[in-house]
């Protein structure tokens, strides 16, 4: 287990439904999860964040990015297709967040080395355990890379 004294690793949601954020963000707050939590609403400001570019030039490089796969602009699958391109960015896990129980989605996704498949609960209750379970698992657990490994 991950030494306590350790800054909790950074966690970028790339989320563009305002209540699926909201769900998110009260599931951590529900579950005690201190790690500071950066959402960005699209597939094109996901990847700003990631490469530090115009509004996100201080973002601070995520140890997990939590992305849906239906977003505006660029779709997450291409977003995930370009993180896991990126050397600089490979190793960042990948935890697709999402709606969709389609065979398709999950087979791509981890064809894009996806490094988790979830699908978002509907009840906000399920919702709060799975945010749990993916804290104890992803952010206790989990040995993440470290942040400056760029």
């Amino acid at each position: 287990m991950s030494d306590s004294s350790i800054d909790p690793a950074e966690v970028l949601l790339v989320e563009d439904n305002p209540g699926d954020v909201r769900l998110t963000r009260e599931a951590f707050d529900e579950s005690g999860i201190r790690n500071e939590l950066h959402v960005v609403h699209d597939g094109e400001r996901a990847l700003d964040f990631l490469y530090q570019r115009d509004e996100y030039e201080d973002a601070p490089t995520p140890g997990l990015v939590l992305l849906d796969l239906n977003l505006p602009n660029l779709e997450g699958k291409a977003v995930l297709r370009e993180i896991k391109g990126t050397p600089a960015l490979r190793q960042i896990p990948i935890i697709v967040l999402t709606s969709s129980e389609a065979d398709e989605d999950i087979a791509r996704s981890y064809d894009l080395h996806a490094n988790a498949y979830l699908v978002k609960p509907v009840d906000p209750e399920e919702f709060i355990d799975l945010a749990r379970t993916f804290e104890k698992f992803w952010l206790q657990f989990v040995e993440l890379p470290p942040s400056n490994h760029n």
